[in-house]
């Protein structure tokens, strides 16, 4: 008798415990992935109304990892299951790849930073044609069927780094800057932004201008190479994360003194801002893309009328603004 009282007390705190689990609030699946090959990533537990998006950034960064938490956060009161694709390095035909994967998976909607816009454009409309939703973030392909847009304009962005080189070198100095990507259309705006503003309001001379293509080694060499052959440059201007990363190292190793801005706030950059190595940064509104993307997939796959430009914005962060705001 005392040993079918106790099953029966072990049986009904099992049963308890087990109703206990079963409320834990769900959270968003997310399975991160730097290889092309379409091995499905989807789980045997996934639940018939559940939503798989896509997320696909040009490279593996930082940068992109704090926007990865921001979408995983703003995933969580969803049935969101999320993929998370990068090439290691920025690989055109690898995140090409990747995308085919995603299309091959029938996922409910993709987001993607694409490296080459015009290279994309038949890929995200043949993801159209299929039925998956497309979502642009930080650089457009507006020829393509893609549901929106998420960022900011670029070209504006150049006209107010402009501005902040201006003031910082009170209208006269010597200049060098160094992109990526020669043919994105985002640094090709941004360089056209404030080249455009400088020739018309200072007498800022640019001494170079190199790009390395998102090769890590090539970055420093060339910017050491521009130091040794321009020892009398005023400030540095990095397009974009890659170029700003390696500007902070080489700032790093060689304790240099000069001015540098650049376009985005990455972890790096923050800390290089708050010890110095920064002097300005044009943040594009990073924190709010999370928000953004998943906003945006929501609707595209529930068919609402797409709004084809979502605006985030963009502002100079100082360390001044940094330490008491940002």
């Amino acid at each position: 008798m005392r040993l079918i009282k106790w099953i029966t007390l072990g049986t009904m705190m099992m049963l308890v415990l087990t109703g206990c689990k079963g409320s834990t609030p769900s959270t968003p699946q997310v399975t991160y992935s730097t290889s092309s090959s379409p091995v499905s990533t989807l789980t045997t537990t996934k639940h018939a109304d559940t939503l798989t998006f896509g997320i696909l950034y040009p490279m593996t960064h930082p940068f992109y990892e704090m926007i990865t938490d921001s979408i995983e956060i703003a995933s969580k009161p969803h049935p969101v299951q999320l993929i998370v694709k990068a090439p290691d390095e920025i690989n055109l035909e690898q995140q090409m790849r990747m995308m085919e994967t995603l299309i091959a998976q029938k996922v409910s909607g993709i987001a993607i930073d694409p490296i080459d816009p015009k290279a994309f454009e038949p890929l995200i409309n043949k993801a159209v044609q299929a039925g998956i939703p497309v979502i642009c973030f930080e650089s457009d392909v507006p020829s393509s069927k893609r549901y929106s847009f998420i960022g900011s304009d670029p070209l504006q962005e150049g006209i107010l780094m402009g501005q902040i080189i201006d003031r910082f070198l009170k209208g006269r100095g010597m200049i060098m800057i160094e992109g990526s990507l020669a043919g994105s259309s985002q640094i090709r705006q941004r360089l056209q932004g404030l080249e455009h503003y400088l020739s018309r309001n200072t007498e800022i001379q640019i001494l170079d201008k190199k790009y390395h293509n998102g090769d890590n080694e090539k970055a420093i060499a060339d910017l050491e190479s521009m130091i040794n052959e321009h020892p009398h440059f005023d400030a540095l201007v990095p397009l974009d994360m890659v170029s700003s990363s390696n500007t902070i190292l080489v700032w790093k190793s060689q304790g240099l003194k000069r001015y540098a801005f650049t376009f985005g706030m990455t972890p790096d950059v923050k800390e290089a801002l708050l010890n110095g190595q920064i002097n300005a940064v044009i943040s594009e509104n990073e924190h709010l893309w999370g928000d953004k993307i998943i906003e945006q997939l929501l609707s595209a796959a529930k068919q609402v009328a797409p709004t084809a430009w979502i605006d985030t914005g963009f502002q100079e962060i100082t360390q001044d603004k940094i330490i008491n705001e940002y």
